[in-house]
């Protein structure tokens, strides 16, 4: 696949990632506290599904294992605002389904090579380990507020979400840089900027 369609599927992603944060954003400062519409992580759902295909096709393990362990907390969280059960029900099964199908049929078909996720001359093991390290931090932010919202029974944006998602995105930034990847560059150098705005919001809120 041409570079330039690869780079415009995981910069679609990263405007549907700025775009939840831009909503998310608006709504907070209008309401002087932050809140959490559908509509992030809607948006969440699918900016994910794209990255994780952007990740398969650059080879690039960190991004994929990020986004496969967030896809289905913005599902749950989607269920814990009663907006799962309003969309149509072959949506949701599709939704559901077909990225487990897809990653089936992909190593059934040697169309993914595990030793190039692990030994990608593009990317030494110690590139990997670091971003791998990176998306962990990041993806824990989501594994946190899911059980903050479980324990709340309401899909929560706390404060510790967003100082973790401050955290991994400062650690992807510096990943991003040295892999020379622009689309998690722009992605995240944005992302900073809304979670301290968030930090400062709750912060405030609660002073």
């Amino acid at each position: 696949m041409k570079p330039w369609i690869i780079y415009s599927i995981g910069f679609i992603a990263q405007i549907l990632f700025s775009g939840r944060l831009l909503v998310q954003w608006a709504l907070s400062e209008k309401a002087k506290r932050v809140i959490t519409p559908s509509l992030f992580w809607q948006m969440s759902l699918l900016a994910s599904f794209l990255l994780f295909a952007y990740g398969y096709l650059r080879n690039d393990f960190a991004i994929m294992l990020g986004q496969s362990l967030t896809y289905f907390i913005y599902i749950r969280n989607l269920q814990l605002q009663g907006n799962w059960k309003k969309m149509p029900k072959p949506a949701r099964i599709f939704i559901l389904v077909f990225p487990i199908l897809l990653i089936v049929y992909a190593f059934n078909n040697n169309k993914i090579d595990v030793n190039n996720l692990f030994k990608n001359e593009a990317i030494p093991m110690w590139l990997i380990i670091w971003g791998s390290i990176a998306q962990v931090i990041f993806t824990f932010r989501f594994v946190y507020q899911w059980i903050y919202s479980e324990k709340n029974k309401e899909s929560i944006l706390p404060f510790g979400f967003w100082m973790l998602s401050l955290i991994g995105s400062i650690t992807i930034l510096t990943y991003a840089v040295i892999r020379k990847d622009p689309v998690l560059f722009i992605g995240h150098i944005f992302g900073s900027i809304v979670y301290i705005r968030n930090l400062t919001l709750i912060y405030k809120h609660h002073g």
